[in-house]
């Protein structure tokens, strides 16, 4: 059954793995962190693009799957949360997190360890599926676009600079787009 939903997982993420490497620029330059990762689609086209990149995830069963579904090693893959990510300071240029946001613990820490991770100049992602005010249930898992604002406000006192928020189409799917620089 776990084969079966991450298999799923990774097909719906195609589209907004390939709309966060075209809106963060990732090529072969770049070093990539994806902050609940999942089963790794997006991690993969970060590679496709010729970056370096690692998937953190807390669910050792996304894991599994991840490494399951890139047998060739490319990725290195690693057990972690948005606020506590096993790498060293400044490892990434770019760091995303997509379609995790709202599942995290503290915005605060995530954003902060986000920052921790980034190189000065490095970006900082995050994508969210657009929702309704007072939408209950699985519908609820994305973001207002006053959430999204508020995202982006919080990046900013966390000392991000040059924020911008985006309505986009990831496939079939509206999504908010956060993206952030690293001062």
């Amino acid at each position: 059954m776990g084969a079966l939903v991450g298999l799923v997982l990774m097909l719906m993420g195609r589209p907004t793995a390939r709309l966060a490497a075209d809106l963060t620029g990732v090529s072969a330059a770049d070093t990539v962190v994806d902050v609940g990762c999942g089963p790794g689609s997006a991690v993969r086209e970060a590679v496709r693009r010729g970056a370096a990149a690692t998937g953190v995830d807390p669910a050792p069963v996304m894991l599994r799957l991840a490494r399951m579904f890139t047998p060739d090693g490319s990725v290195a893959w690693t057990t972690g949360t948005a606020e506590r990510v096993p790498l060293s300071d400044q490892s990434a240029t770019v760091v995303w997190s997509l379609a995790t946001v709202h599942h995290w613990q503290d915005v605060d820490a995530g954003l902060n360890e986000a920052a921790r991770l980034l190189v000065p100049g490095g970006r900082m992602l995050a994508v969210e599926r657009q929702t309704k005010p007072g939408a209950t249930g699985l519908a609820s898992h994305g973001w207002t676009r006053q959430q999204a604002d508020a995202f982006a406000e919080l990046c900013r006192s966390s000392g991000f600079a040059d924020v911008t928020v985006g309505a986009h189409k990831a496939g079939r799917r509206d999504v908010w787009a956060v993206l952030a620089v690293r001062r």
